[in-house]
C-alpha cells in the first residue's frame, strides 16, 4: 500500500502530469510500482530512461520527429520525478539537469527556433527557453512563469498553446525554480528576474519587445501580478490558481509543498518557511497592476483556495475573473478550456 505522501501525488498529480504531457498509461505503471515516497525518484527516472532509449533508437534510425516527442516525454518523466521530491537534494539537482538536456535534445529535433537564454541575478543567472512562431519575423512575447518546483522543463507543451496563436514564448526558471534555483533562493520581489531577462532581450530584433506579457501558474500566479506591479514593460498579465498571500495559506497546504517551499527558499526548518511564505504577499501590491490582468482559478483547487486568487482580480484596478466550478489547481482537469482562454486573450490584449 502506498504511503501517505504517494497517494497524495497520485490522487492530486494526475491531471496535471498528463495533460503536460506525461502519457496516462506512464503514469498508472509507474505509480504501481511506488508504496514508499523515498521510492518516487528512482521509478519515474526508470520511465524517463525508457523513453530515452526509444528516442536514442528512432533518431539512429533518422526519425527524427519520433525522437524529439520521445526525448519531450523523457524531459517530462525526469521532471516529475524530482517534481518537490527534496529527500536528496544532490538527486534532485542531477535529475534537473537531466530533465534539461532531455528537453534540449528535442528541441534540437522538433524546433529549429528554440534557444537558451541566460541573464544575470546575483549570485548566478536567470534561465529562459525561448521558441518563436516561425511564419512571424517580429512577433509579441509571453513570458511562462513557472510555480512553486513547476520549471520551464514542463512547459513545451504549453508553449504550443500559445505559439500556434503568433505569440513567442520564453519559460523561465527564475529564482528558486529549476536550474535558477541552484543558487538564487525563492525570493518575493520576481520583478527583478522578469527585469533582466527583458534587459537581456532588448538587444534582439526578432522579437517585438514593446508586446511582451506574462502567465503564470500555480505560486507563478503570485510572481506574475507581482512582476507586473513593477515591471511596465509588461503589457498585460495572466495568472493562474496563484495566492494573495502564500504563508496565510501555511497551514493548509499539502506537507510536500511546504517542505520544497523550505528547501527552495533555503529556511532551516518549517516555521522559518512559514515566515518567508508570508513575504510573498500581494497586499498593497495588487493595486498597483495598471496593465490588464486576467485572474483564473478553480473552485476545487485544494492547494490554494480560490478564494485567495479571487482577492487578487478585486485589489487590481484593471482585473477580469474567471472561475471554473469543476476546475481543480491551476485547472489542469479542464486545461482545454484555461489554456486557450490565456493565450486568446493575452494576444488579443498585445495586439
Amino acid at each position: 500500500m502506498p504511503d501517505a505522501r504517494v497517494q497524495a501525488a497520485i490522487d492530486n498529480w494526475a491531471p496535471r502530469m498528463v495533460t503536460q504531457g506525461v502519457d496516462y498509461n506512464d503514469f498508472v505503471r509507474t505509480t504501481a510500482q511506488i508504496e514508499r515516497w523515498d521510492d518516487w525518484l528512482d521509478a519515474w527516472c526508470r520511465t524517463a530512461e525508457l523513453h530515452l532509449r526509444l528516442a536514442g533508437e528512432a533518431e539512429s534510425a533518422g526519425r527524427e520527429r519520433t525522437a524529439g516527442e520521445a526525448f519531450v516525454r523523457a524531459a517530462l518523466c525526469f521532471h516529475f520525478a524530482k517534481y518537490v521530491w527534496v529527500v536528496d537534494p544532490d538527486r534532485n539537482r542531477e535529475t534537473t539537469v537531466r530533465a534539461r538536456d532531455a528537453l534540449y535534445a528535442a528541441h534540437r529535433l522538433l524546433d529549429s527556433t528554440a534557444e537558451r537564454i541566460e541573464a544575470p541575478l546575483e549570485r548566478t543567472a536567470v534561465i529562459g527557453n525561448l521558441r518563436r512562431p516561425q511564419e512571424l519575423a517580429r512577433p509579441p512575447l509571453v513570458l511562462l512563469i513557472p510555480g512553486l518546483d513547476s520549471t520551464k522543463e514542463e512547459f513545451f507543451n504549453f508553449e504550443r498553446v500559445f505559439l500556434d496563436r503568433g505569440l513567442a514564448t520564453l519559460s523561465i526558471d527564475g529564482p528558486g525554480q529549476g536550474e535558477g534555483g541552484f543558487e538564487n533562493p525563492i525570493r518575493p520581489d520576481y520583478e527583478v528576474a522578469v527585469a533582466s531577462m527583458l534587459d537581456v532581450l532588448e538587444r534582439r530584433d526578432d522579437l517585438d519587445l514593446h508586446r511582451v506579457g506574462a502567465a503564470g501558474v500555480s505560486l507563478g500566479g503570485y510572481y506574475a501580478p507581482r512582476a507586473a506591479a513593477f515591471e511596465p514593460r509588461l503589457r498585460a498579465v495572466a495568472g493562474v490558481s496563484g495566492p494573495r498571500n502564500f504563508g496565510e495559506l501555511w497551514d493548509e497546504l499539502p506537507i510536500l509543498t511546504r517542505e520544497s517551499f523550505a528547501h527552495y527558499s533555503r529556511s532551516p526548518d518549517l516555521e522559518t518557511a512559514r515566515e518567508r511564505a508570508r513575504e510573498l504577499d500581494l497586499a498593497g501590491v495588487a493595486e498597483r497592476i495598471s496593465q490588464p490582468l486576467l485572474v483564473v482559478t478553480g473552485k476545487l483547487d485544494r492547494v490554494i483556495p480560490w478564494a485567495s486568487t479571487k482577492r487578487v482580480a478585486e485589489d487590481a484596478p484593471n482585473a477580469s475573473f474567471v472561475l471554473y466550478e469543476e476546475g481543480n489547481h491551476v485547472c489542469n482537469n479542464v486545461a482545454y478550456r484555461y489554456r486557450p482562454l490565456l493565450a486568446d486573450w493575452l494576444g488579443e490584449q498585445l495586439g
